[in-house]
């Protein structure tokens, strides 16, 4: 009698690869909902951040920390300025007010490599003269919006958060 070999059968092998890509496709839905879920909780944080230091910059000039005309708004005139800063007119040495480190990427937005050098303009930007609905760049950035026109979990537009 021959010694039998010991190893696996055919058919625990197929049932061993089935079971393995039953278990894959039902954990690739849950896998994209995780990334898109993580990728919607850093535009809420990005909205935040930008429109607090909005929010910073509008004070500091109603405050008269930062010289304005009056028939200026008081909103900045772009985003770079929250980076690069303002002179503190309340300041004797004039020391720069800066609201941001660094101007935070749309994560819903795809940034091409030609796009690197402009990376601000990402975001769609709304001026205080402009409406709610219909949001148009002017003079100065009153709120900031993704450009995405994908549909949010929610099932509300990236561009309308």
């Amino acid at each position: 009698m021959k010694p039998r070999l010991k190893g696996f059968t055919l058919i625990e092998l197929i049932v061993t690869v089935t079971i393995v890509a039953v278990l894959a496709s039902v954990a690739m839905p849950m896998l994209k909902m995780t990334v898109q879920r993580s990728k919607e909780n850093e535009l809420r944080a990005n909205l935040r951040q930008i429109r607090e230091a909005i929010d910073a910059y509008k004070k500091a000039a109603d405050d008269g920390r930062i010289k304005k005309s009056i028939e200026d708004t008081g909103y900045p005139p772009n985003l770079e300025i929250l980076v690069s800063g303002v002179v503190n007119e309340k300041d004797a040495n004039k020391n720069k007010l800066k609201f941001l480190r660094r101007i935070p990427l749309d994560p819903m937005t795809p940034v091409t490599n030609a796009e690197s050098d402009d990376l601000p303009n990402n975001w769609g930007l709304r001026s205080y003269a402009s409406e709610a609905a219909d949001p148009v760049a002017g003079d100065d950035v009153f709120d900031v919006y993704s450009q995405s026109q994908q549909l949010g979990i929610n099932g509300v537009p990236y561009s309308k958060w």
